[in-house]
């Protein structure tokens, strides 16, 4: 990993994909690791994922992480189809961080389509190699060769024989370089909905979590940190903390930066942790820690003052994004001009199930326990911290009760390797609520300041925008800034730079800003701001022209048929021109996410004493192949819960250099009484699969805040969106 490498580069690269991606190319790792030893215990391993034995038995090796995403699904889905096996023969097996699986890492909605290719063409290969296997062993062409439920079968003759009995003979061949891959039409899994398959245990309880996980001997901690950002520990009173039933230790942990792939820079201010025999115990012995702290940046920070900061930055011109025709002489020139600003702040991710991990350091060994996005990064600290080499540090990746880009950092991680180390005990970290929401990495707040000329007939001949945001890259990587300033840009601009209007002169800019508030991704990031900015601002020059907002958009986007087709689809589901009930509107919008998926969702809401009341979602998607149509509207589905929470409920606001939001009560989820009607709509592509755990956020809070224009006549240019 370079030290000039954005995230999107990064899932872009791969890397972020899991070593599934490297086995198409059969490298080294692949090709001598398991396989290797697999050839002399008769078992079939065309690559380290898939491991076929001489009982019949099919296993897939995992190295994405499950974070609601269905890969539990999907995976064994994939392989089936080209193994020619029920899906339910497939056993699943977690990889740990091993380097025989590559870099392991989920983000970017990039498990399905990322590893869509390699693990079809791992399982083919599986295929060919046995189907040569029989063909050797009756001593037949193999096109004469057919598979069927686990068994080869010689259509002549009428012979057949299981995989497992073909085992032996398949290992010893060659791995196809390039096997014939079924073609969709011939599809009998694939495309079909097909029940999560990791639903049961989850009903049930026997699905382990990170929370779940007991060791022998295990304790456990909380740490206590100071809200203010910048302070670390000058002194501490234990006496309280120690009063504490249950509390066994008390452990300083002193204020570090950790790094990660050369350049992800993870910061850890100063804390105390209470180790306890129960979390409870652990929790009120922090609660009765006497902290002393210094540094930091007291009343210097609250978010009145960065609002005066991204303003006043806005004056200046950024980083270009992208530059087409002169839209600054065309603004000049134009009939008229609008300009407006939208405002987005700060968001926590405030995951369902608490940041923890379990750590287990003894002598010559490191056993780790978490629920985590990025498995290769867990290795790589508990490396640097225990000084132990990687085949000594294993790591066990658990299921996790939400993810959306805020179980990738290692805070936590590297709260339990330490504690565990100090106690020589293994030790589960659990972050509480109020920990969380004040020491998340948040999503950036972002200024956004629009204009467009207008010709005399109303057409739009020029387009800026100028993004003013905090950069998560430079956060993690602090040189980006400085050295590569064009990538930070591409990944502050996502959903900006590349707007899908025919508009013959856009300028898109970047101005980056700098504050003390600790960042990270967070589902869909940026796209999640940038296109409330964009399609709020073509609803309102629409509404200045005198046109309806639909028919606009979709004249301009007559050179991108596939956002077209999608706008269509959801305007005709959605009732676009219907009547509707008395105080109800209708909005849309359209985004285009750089999974490539592209969705439109139409809105209907009402304002009830003030507050934005949405009553349906009418998505259209067009996401490539449909793998399984039920687990992409289950994204979807919650893309909207998301990006609700978000647009009507949630902001992250500073006072006195902390952030004021602690729990539920006030940084508040959607509950199930405010949830719309949600109707998904796939558009049928034989594309390749593009992710879906991202696309379906961007489009809404626009969708609604035009909505709310629609029903009311206000406009709404800050989330959350509050008509009072």
């Amino acid at each position: 990993m370079t030290a000039t490498m954005s995230r999107r580069d990064f899932v872009k690269s791969g890397a972020l994909a899991s070593g599934l991606v490297l086995a198409v190319h059969l490298p080294a790792w692949a090709r001598s690791g398991l396989s290797a030893v697999a050839r002399t215990t008769a078992t079939l391993s065309p690559t380290a994922f898939l491991q076929i034995t001489s009982d019949g038995a099919v296993t897939v090796w995992l190295t994405n992480s499950e974070m609601g995403q269905g890969i539990h699904t999907i995976f064994p889905m994939i392989v089936a189809e080209e193994l020619g096996i029920p899906m339910s023969t497939i056993r699943l097996e977690q990889a740990t961080a091993d380097a025989r699986f590559g870099p392991q890492y989920t983000a970017g909605s990039s498990s399905v389509s990322r590893l869509w290719v390699p693990l079809r063409t791992t399982a083919a290969q599986a295929r060919e190699m046995l189907m040569g296997a029989a063909a050797r062993t009756w001593s037949v062409p193999a096109g004469e060769c057919r598979i069927e439920d686990g068994s080869v079968i010689h259509a002549p003759s009428g012979r057949r024989a299981s995989y497992g009995e073909l085992v032996p003979v398949a290992a010893a061949l060659e791995v196809p370089a390039q096997p014939a891959l079924k073609e969709p039409a011939s599809f009998t899994v694939l495309g079909k909905s097909t029940h999560r398959v990791d639903v049961p245990a989850k009903v049930d309880g026997s699905a382990r979590f990170g929370l779940d996980v007991r060791l022998p001997g295990m304790l456990y901690a909380c740490v206590a940190r100071c809200p203010v950002f910048g302070r670390n520990v000058s002194d501490y009173e234990d006496a309280g903390a120690r009063s504490v039933p249950g509390v066994r230790d008390i452990v300083p942990l002193e204020a570090g930066e950790f790094v990660t792939d050369e350049w992800w820079l993870h910061r850890l201010p100063g804390a105390i942790a209470v180790v306890a025999d129960t979390t409870w115990a652990a929790i009120e012995g922090c609660r009765a820690l006497g902290c002393r702290w210094e540094g930091g940046l007291e009343s210097e920070l609250d978010s009145e003052k960065l609002t005066r900061m991204f303003r006043d930055r806005a004056a200046l011109a950024g980083t270009i994004g992208r530059y087409q025709g002169d839209a600054e002489t065309a603004l000049d020139r134009s009939a008229r001009a609008f300009e407006a600003v939208y405002e987005a702040p700060f968001q926590a991710h405030a995951t369902m199930e608490p940041m923890n991990c379990t750590a287990d350091v003894r002598p010559g060994r490191c056993d780790i326990y978490v629920p985590t996005q990025y498995p290769t990064g867990v290795q790589q600290v508990a490396e640097h911290l225990t000084g132990l080499p990687s085949d000594a540090v294993t790591v066990h990746t658990t299921l996790m009760g939400g993810g959306f880009g805020r179980r990738s950092e290692m805070h936590w991680v590297i709260d339990a390797i330490r504690i565990s180390r100090a106690i020589h005990r293994p030790v589960q970290v659990v972050w509480t609520r109020e920990h969380d929401i004040q020491h998340d990495n948040y999503r950036p707040a972002s200024y956004h300041a629009l204009r467009a000329g207008l010709d005399g007939a109303g057409r739009i001949v020029a387009w800026t925008h100028r993004v003013v945001a905090p950069s998560v890259v430079a956060w993690h990587s602090p040189p980006m800034l400085k050295n590569a300033p064009d990538q930070v840009a591409d990944e502050a601009l996502d959903g900006a730079a590349d707007l899908a209007y025919a508009i013959p002169n856009i300028r898109v800019d970047y101005c980056p800003i700098t504050t003390p508030v600790p960042l990270g991704w967070w589902r869909s990031v940026y796209a999640s701001q940038n296109c409330f900015a964009n399609e709020s601002f073509i609803d309102e020059l629409a509404r200045e022209v005198g046109r309806d907002p639909y028919d606009l958009r979709r004249e301009l986007l007559a050179d991108a048929p596939r956002h077209r087709r999608v706008l269509e689809l959801a305007a005709e589901r959605g009732g676009w021109g219907t009547a509707l009930p008395a105080g109800h509107g209708r909005g849309i919008a359209v985004h285009r996410f750089f999974s490539d998926a592209v969705l439109a969702e139409v809105a209907e809401v009402s304002v009830e004493n003030g507050a934005v009341r949405v009553h349906r979602v009418v998505c259209a998607l067009d996401c490539g192949l449909a793998l399984n149509p039920d687990t992409i509207r289950a994204q979807v589905e919650g893309g909207v819960v998301y990006a609700l929470t978000a647009a009507l409920k949630s902001q992250i606001t500073l006072e006195g250099g902390r952030v004021k939001q602690s729990n539920f009560n006030d940084y508040p989820m959607l509950r199930m009484k405010d949830m719309p009607r949600v109707e998904v709509h796939v558009v049928s592509s034989t594309d390749p699969p593009h992710g879906m755990g991202e696309p379906a956020v961007p489009p809404l809070a626009p969708a609604v805040a035009n909505a709310v224009f629609h029903a009311t006549g206000t406009r709404l240019r800050r989330m959350p969106l509050a008509p009072a």
